[in-house]
């Protein structure tokens, strides 16, 4: 199944949902098929790959903050990939380690592979003389659209 981009009824980009879903907001009739493709049909509606709210939903709660802290977030943000030694990273690390006051946040962690985790132990980068490859960000909503 193919990803369909959902807009506001401002045309504004919202969020990604499975092609069922759509399909589901076009019967309940909370959608319009905005973009489809050719000559392609499920039953009555056209394939959708872009669908428009009919009523405009308010997102003043997107404006503020990113999405919530995540380790699954944390991976994907840095694309699998060790912050320290660029190998595949299946775990995440605290630049401040939480023995010493460091939190949960996207400022303060980073994508690891297991080697470089334990070899970091509860030091700073800094400390452990492994300099970070890539400066940890806070991701918007915006990249999580693509």
């Amino acid at each position: 199944m193919s990803a369909v981009l959902v807009l506001n009824a401002d045309c504004g980009p919202l969020h990604r949902v499975s092609l069922r879903h759509a399909i589901r907001m076009l019967f309940r009739q909370v959608a319009v098929v905005h973009e489809a493709q050719q000559d392609n049909r499920i039953g009555v509606y056209p394939v959708p790959t872009v669908v428009r709210l009919v009523s405009y939903v308010v997102t003043r709660w997107r404006r503020g903050r990113g999405p919530a802290w995540s380790r699954a977030g944390v991976l994907v943000r840095d694309g699998r990939r060790c912050a320290y030694c660029g190998e595949a990273a299946s775990t995440i690390d605290h630049v401040l380690p939480r023995s010493r006051g460091g939190r949960n946040e996207w400022l303060n962690t980073v994508a690891a592979c297991g080697r470089c985790n334990n070899r970091k132990r509860d030091r700073t980068p800094a400390e452990a003389r492994m300099p970070l490859r890539v400066k940890p960000f806070a991701p918007v909503w915006t990249a999580s659209l693509a």
